[in-house]
């Protein structure tokens, strides 16, 4: 019989994938279930980037590129860097994965092992502290509260650096709180960085969904010494609404971005061609449709805003960024809903799935207990509906 290997103990299985699962099995049983869990705009890829990639498959676009990308992709992402962000950037200095996952995992690979530690605010990203393990380093969860902005402070990032601290993991717009850090406090933090030998991999997949007169700031770019010091994760997944074409990439120091690419060509080889040339015209192209899609994620965060106001015992920090309501719901805590003793954020988002038929991810999943996070990429029928709902349950 086989025996897994030791780092099979090191993971559990994706909380959002298992709701979306759960909420599965029970559509197949013919129940209507409001289904907020996962994170994906459900709008369609742009017309424009559809037709790039066909042109791509008509001229013949579909063998091999080189593993870190094709160059024109990684020339305009280098320009994308250099022009709009301040960040100076070589092409070389870009890996172009497959999502922003690997291009996480490729840079965690590259910089860490047995032995060192990776500082990561919570609440984080389900995967991150996986993605840490797996690389062999040790997470450690550094709790951000809500009375703080769900911000990480110089003062608590200084108090959590050990001789052993490799990396510090940040992402703004975060998903699941929607948090965006201000210029001055990244600056701030950057300063603090500075101060050690701890480098950083900046996660700002949602960087250009932002509301009001909230901008996104690259981190690298704060300060002259960060470039040498900082991974940038991005890619066109959420922007462009391009989750299944799965095109993620890094900007990292040179030696860094090699290693990077080595990883990459050793374990999946290059992303898919066809997606590649579609990021290109995505990058590259008209951007009227993203701000279209963020008129209308402008429009559902503001009525989901006040639908939470309206929930009983249940508030929410009005997210900056993303599509993401991260609510507390500890106060109900200890009450019974639906048939069901609720004692964790587990528990609330289970019978809310059974009882009301909505599907959320519990906030133990992103490290931090007592919140429900309800993704807003879906129509305002849909977000009705599944307010309309949760009233009912809560009320019950």
């Amino acid at each position: 019989m086989l025996e897994l290997a030791e780092r099979s103990r090191l993971i559990a299985p994706s909380a959002t994938l298992a709701m979306a699962a759960e909420a599965k099995r029970l559509k197949s049983e013919g129940i209507a279930v409001l289904d907020f869990a996962l994170g994906e705009p459900d709008f369609d890829t742009p017309a424009n980037i559809q037709e790039a990639a066909f042109r791509a498959v008509k001229e013949g676009k579909t063998h091999y590129t080189p593993p870190s990308g094709i160059p024109e992709l990684k020339s305009a992402l280098a320009k994308l860097y250099t022009e709009h962000h301040k960040l100076p950037t070589k092409p070389d200095q870009v890996v172009v994965s497959n999502g922003a996952k690997q291009s996480l995992h490729n840079a965690l690979m590259a910089l860490c092992g047995p032995g060192d530690e990776v500082i990561i605010p919570a609440p984080f990203w389900v995967s991150y502290a996986d993605l840490v393990k797996l690389a062999g380093a040790e997470p450690v969860i550094i709790e951000t509260p809500e009375s703080s902005g769900f911000k990480l402070t110089p003062s608590q990032f200084r108090n959590a650096v050990t001789p052993r601290s490799k990396l510090l993991m940040i992402n703004s717009p975060s998903n699941p709180t929607g948090v965006v850090y201000s210029r001055d406090e990244l600056a701030a933090l950057a300063d603090a960085v500075l101060e050690t030998n701890v480098g950083v991999i900046s996660d700002e997949i949602y960087e250009q969904l932002t509301y009001g007169d909230i901008q996104s700031t690259c981190f690298a770019s704060l300060r002259p010494a960060l470039a040498d010091r900082t991974v940038t994760i991005s890619g066109v997944s959420k922007t462009y609404a391009m989750t299944g074409w799965r095109i993620g990439w890094a900007v990292a120091p040179l030696a860094v971005s090699k290693f990077m690419g080595d990883v990459q060509s050793q374990e999946t080889s290059n992303p898919c061609s066809v997606s590649q040339w579609a990021a290109l015209e995505a990058v590259t192209g008209p951007q009227d449709s993203v701000l279209e899609m963020k008129r209308q994620f402008e429009r559902r965060r503001a009525y989901v805003l006040g639908r939470i106001e309206a929930l009983p015992g249940v508030t929410c920090l009005p997210p900056g960024g993303a599509f993401y309501a991260f609510m507390n719901v500890s106060s109900h805590f200890g009450r019974s809903l639906g048939g069901r003793k609720i004692n964790n954020s587990n528990d609330f988002c289970q019978a809310a799935l059974a009882r009301a038929h909505v599907a959320m991810v519990m906030g133990s999943a992103f490290g931090t207990e007592g919140y429900a996070r309800l993704s807003f990429a879906t129509d305002l029928a849909m977000l009705e509906k599944g307010f309309d709902s949760l009233a009912r349950f809560l009320a019950d």
